[in-house]
């Protein structure tokens, strides 16, 4: 029955070299770092459009009370200047219009600080999100530099595996301390 036998290959090889067995090991934390990153670069990179969607829509309803300031204050002016029959109730229409043209304008200010904080906000998630892609790509460079000692045998590629994990793991902690 030695035709049903099936022969070892080199996946038992490595049993006992314990350099391989501490190089998986190195393999899989760099997985794990890796994986977190990832998650958080797409997570920042979700934050800035949401913040750039929040900033436009408030753009958008700026563009709206200035509209309205606009229009009463053409109104207003189309108050006074018209003749009418009660010349005290144009005067009372046109201040109206006046109350209401400074109201807009006064919130029309106070939704541009918004729009303008909400910018700032996406251009600091954008700036996050870009280091953590960075970072990202260094721990993918040490991955796969790490998991080469497996086909070549060679020592060096787990050491410059570390070094670029390492270049990305303190690219990635940077975003906590920036």
């Amino acid at each position: 029955m030695a035709e049903l036998e099936i022969p070892l290959g080199d996946e038992h090889a490595h049993a006992g070299d314990q350099f391989a067995k501490a190089v998986s090991v190195l393999v899989a934390i760099i997985g794990v770092v890796l994986a977190v990153v990832t998650i958080a670069s797409h997570r920042a990179h979700t934050a800035a459009v949401i913040h750039r969607t929040e900033a436009n829509d408030q753009w958008a309803y700026y563009e709206a009370k200035k509209t309205r300031e606009h229009l009463t204050d053409i109104a207003s002016e189309l108050a006074v200047t018209l003749t009418a029959t009660d010349p005290q109730k144009a005067r009372d229409l046109a201040a109206r219009y006046v109350k209401d043209r400074d109201r807009y304008d006064a919130q029309a200010k106070d939704i541009e600080q918004g729009a303008h904080e909400r910018e700032e906000a996406s251009e600091r998630e954008e700036r996050r999100a870009l280091r953590l892609d960075l970072g990202e790509g260094f721990l993918e460079l040490g991955l796969v530099l790490s998991s080469l000692y497996f086909l070549s045998k060679r020592k060096f590629f787990p050491a410059l595996g570390v070094g670029a994990a390492l270049v990305g793991a303190i690219v990635s902690a940077a975003n906590w301390f920036a």
